[in-house]
């Protein structure tokens, strides 16, 4: 008898879900990046690797089901880091906060590292919004799939522990 025998559909099918979560969300990211041509942000990057840790998660659940007893709340945890990540963003965006990520430049800086940084491409700020849907970010629309997924694994994570 496995882990999953008994359990509600939803629950045999959550490492699946974590793979196709997961999996679509670098895809989307990725695609606007390299599609559509949307240059990401430091802390757009930082944002996809929590959805790397889970699709790895995930794979390890769906070959070895005996680990959902770990895997689950495990990446329920990094789903919720990822929502924080995602949140911070949204406060850079909306400047309810300050934040030195790319673009900026300091006020100490030389002559030579002037003319370094002249040279390259700066990185693209953190507040600059290149996309909306309906007004809202990608990194807001993250801080929401973030949790839900969250809740999910959560969810999932307490059922098997009855």
């Amino acid at each position: 008898m496995t882990i999953l025998e008994n359990q509600p559909f939803w629950l045999r099918y959550s490492p699946l879900a974590l793979i196709l979560a997961s999996a679509g969300a670098l895809g989307f990211a990725y695609s606007a990046q390299l599609v559509d041509g949307l240059e990401p942000c430091v802390l757009c990057l930082y944002q996809r690797v929590p959805f790397a840790v889970v699709l790895v998660l995930g794979l390890i659940g769906q070959f070895k089901p005996s680990t959902l007893n770990w895997v689950l709340p495990l990446a329920g945890a990094v789903f919720l880091v990822g929502c924080g990540i995602a949140f911070y963003h949204v406060g850079v965006e909306q400047q309810w906060w300050q934040s030195s990520c790319g673009g900026d430049l300091a006020g100490n800086m030389s002559t030579s590292d002037l003319m370094a940084q002249l040279q390259n491409k700066p990185p693209k700020a953190c507040d600059e919004l290149e996309w909306t849907l309906f007004g809202i970010s990608m990194a807001t629309y993250n801080v929401a799939y973030s949790l839900g997924l969250a809740v999910f694994c959560l969810a999932g994570a307490l059922k098997l522990r009855k």
